[in-house]
């Protein structure tokens, strides 16, 4: 006998207890059976998998929870200025009906990684690589854009732009911000973008032998990295090393040609090879590393121009020379906008023989940022060079984003920098960490000493030998830049005190040799000042790091988060184990707020707005924010919501009224004994305990601020008499660490 599904559902949950009702229903109305054919009675006792229930996720009262911390304590992301979100959402332009248009990535997924070299190689006219979903963001809203946001454009960009060379939407920055400020998973990132764009190359940035983190990984972290890179839907991997240090770019290359991915070299760009007084990296030094990388089997060379320090006369000189030595290698040029030459360098460039250069949307281009989509598209119109990009396209797209920018109003570089700067030249600062840097500055208390930081990234610099300076060397020299105007030194001062000093994490590993080795060896006598009896490394790092065992990994993982642990959370594991943590226990706590609006995310709700959330395709939350309660006893707040039209409230711990509750002493500095915070951060390790005893220059904690680690080290001789914090304590710079007795 069969019977309608309406007759059935009574029977179903007889015999059921109602707190099982949803997830069994759940678990009938996705039965393939139930769906495409007719059910009768016996339908339950034939499908015994329709009990096996998983426990409800309870994801709508997390991000109640989420929307109300935000109403009471503010973003959950550290804003560097005092900004609001806008109000308005971006219009996303007309797109087609239908497939997207072949693009080449087609050519890609049939010729091979050779074959879509070959066809660069060939392509009359210039190819752009749009780096709107990656750098420009990075270089201008200090990383924050959120996949939300870039979901909402990526239909246009695939039907309107199938003739780009490339899309960089990943890696550098993006992997870890995801999941330290953005609470999102960099690989849902990858996966729903990809399902949105197959048309067109992806693109990622891969830091050599770092993968994408800040330290050196064991060799099979880097090649499994890029095998699932891979597989989540990588094409091409940009693969450098913050110091050009040839083993570590090698250790990289192989890594994603192994994958099967496009192999591109990049060497970075410093100095300037037009200029007979700047010799350190001359001409012959750029030929001499691009031979390396072609024997070594690159698909394509890249010049990597991380600072925008290429002017037109050493683009025709430097990429004019590549051309002649290398006829047969596509040449893609990469550059920032800070001086505002970028245009004008990239189209000599390209002159000289380049087939690919770096762009972003002209609402997301410029300063910091890469030179303009619109203004070189419209440069080679009608020329050798024609793009073959419509401008109504470019103009379109421009607009989303302009608009979707204003929702990054507290992160914009704009809000302190209202142009470019050709003091760029002086102190090569890259400008992927330019903003980032001065996030970093605000963050420390550092807001209004900028122009100092940046003379003494130029200092610095020095001290450390002239290095190249990209990820992680360039946070290296910016975390002793800071250091320096934080204590009020100068580079006399520290090559003098270096024996004494506490200096950065990041600083001290560099000179151990953990990032590698640069050009021109490593400065004496400070390496060996700041070091002392330290371990060094010699040649490359991750070469004597023992493999990573996954298996471990992963079970370790499961045994704390649960059996839903993907190959991509061991992975984001492996890169960043205290980042991934933090990550799981932000999304177990307020539950997947990536399918909030960005307005949402940061700012909140006003009361009485009402809103939407789709938490996924059909099923909706409709919200209303109703009311704040008054600060109890406990130090909390009662936020009140109308959820699908029944009332509901959240508890929230105010933590700024919680914070005006309590008082930390500053450490005296006329008294030896007291050892205060050199700067702002949070207390990440504390190596000493009361009874102690512990020698002048021996670490006592680890300070951490916005990704910057500092050691801070006993400045005498004693036993440790009082400790004034634990760990995860928040401290401003002078609050008391601890006392030591002389």
């Amino acid at each position: 006998m069969t019977l309608p599904f309406l007759t059935l559902l009574p029977l179903f949950l007889s015999s059921l207890r109602l707190q099982t009702n949803i997830p069994f229903l759940q678990n009938v109305l996705s039965n393939h059976q139930f769906l495409h054919s007719t059910v009768d009675t016996q339908f339950i006792d034939e499908n015994q998998e329709l009990f096996n229930l998983k426990p409800t996720q309870n994801r709508a009262q997390k991000l109640l929870h989420y929307l109300g911390h935000v109403m009471v304590n503010g973003p959950t992301t550290p804003i560097p200025v005092k900004a609001k979100p806008s109000s308005i959402d971006p219009v996303i332009p007309h797109v087609p009906m239908g497939e997207p248009p072949v693009g080449f990535r087609d050519v890609l997924l049939r010729d091979g990684p050779e074959g879509f070299a070959k066809a660069v190689r060939a392509h009359q006219g210039l190819l752009l690589m749009d780096t709107t979903y990656r750098d420009a963001h990075q270089s201008l809203l200090a990383t924050r854009v959120r996949t939300h946001d870039l979901k909402l454009i990526s239909p246009f960009v695939s039907h309107k732009f199938n003739n780009l060379y490339s899309l960089e939407n990943w890696g550098g920055a993006t992997f870890d911000v995801a999941m330290r400020f953005l609470s999102e998973c960099p690989w849902k990132r990858l996966q729903e973008l990809r399902a949105l764009i197959p048309n067109v190359p992806f693109q990622m940035l891969l830091r050599g032998a770092n993968a994408v983190g800040y330290t050196n990984y064991p060799d099979n972290a880097v090649f499994k990295f890029c095998e699932v890179a891979k597989e989540n839907g990588m094409d091409i991997f940009r693969v450098f090393d913050s110091l050009n240090y040839l083993p570590n770019m090698l250790l990289g290359m192989e890594a994603a040609g192994a994958a099967g991915g496009v192999v591109e070299a990049a060497i970075s760009y410093t100095g300037d090879v037009a200029d007979p007084m700047r010799q350190k990296y001359s001409l012959d030094y750029y030929l001499k590393l691009a031979d390396e990388l072609v024997k070594a089997g690159t698909h394509i060379l890249c010049i990597k121009d991380m600072a925008g320090l290429l002017k037109p006369e050493g683009s025709k000189l430097l990429i004019g020379s590549l051309r002649d030595r290398f006829p047969d290698t596509p040449i893609h040029v990469h550059t920032h906008d800070t001086a505002g030459a970028g245009v004008a360098a990239m189209l000599a460039c390209a002159e000289a023989g380049a087939d690919v250069v770096d762009v972003a949307v002209d609402s997301m281009a410029g300063m910091t940022s890469q030179p303009s989509m619109g203004a070189i598209v419209a440069c080679a119109k009608g020329t050798k060079l024609d793009t073959g990009i419509a401008l109504e396209n470019v103009y379109d797209y421009s607009e989303y984003w302009e608009v979707a920018r204003g929702l990054y109003a507290p992160f914009d570089c704009t809000a302190t920098m209202k142009s470019g700067n050709a003091d760029v030249y002086e102190n090569e600062i890259p400008g992927g960490q330019y903003t980032n840097l001065h996030f970093q500055a605000h963050s420390m208390g550092l807001g209004n000493k900028f122009k100092q930081v940046k003379k003494a990234y130029t200092e610095a610099n020095k001290l450390l030998g002239d290095l190249i300076k990209v990820t992680p060397s360039s946070k290296i020299v910016g975390d002793l830049a800071q250091f320096m105007v934080q204590n009020n030194l100068s580079r006399a001062e520290v090559e003098e005190r270096a024996d004494e000093l506490s200096f950065p994490m990041s600083v001290v590993e560099f000179l151990q040799g953990l990032v590698g080795i640069p050009h021109g060896g490593f400065p004496e006598p400070f390496r060996s000042k700041v070091l002392k009896s330290l371990p060094r490394i010699e040649g490359r790092p991750g070469a004597t790091l023992p493999p990573m065992d996954f298996q471990a990994l992963e079970e370790g993982l499961r045994a704390t988060h649960g059996e839903e642990i993907t190959p991509e959370d061991v992975m984001s594991a492996a890169m960043y184990p205290k980042v991934f943590q933090e990550y799981k226990e932000f999304t177990g706590n307020f539950g997947p707020v990536d399918c909030l609006s960005t307005r949402l995310f940061l700012d909140g709700p006003k009361i009485a707005e009402e809103f939407e959330v789709e938490l996924e395709r059909g099923k909706t939350l409709h919200i209303k924010a109703l009311a704040l309660g008054d600060l109890n006893k406990a130090g909390q707040r009662e936020v009140f919501f109308e959820l699908n039209g029944q009332l509901r409230s959240v508890l929230v711990k105010d933590t700024l009224a919680m914070k005006e509750m309590k008082f930390h002493p500053k450490a005296q500095k006329s008294i030896k004994g007291q050892v205060g915070a050199p700067m702002p951060g949070k207390v990440l390790e504390i190596k000493v305990e009361v009874g102690s005893k512990v020698e002048k220059g021996q670490p006592l904690c680890v300070l951490s601020a916005m990704k910057m680690e500092t050691v801070v080290n006993s400045p005498v001789t004693g036993t440790v008499k009082v400790l004034h914090v634990t760990v995860d304590t928040s401290l401003e710079g002078d609050d008391m660490i601890l006392e030591i007795e002389e």
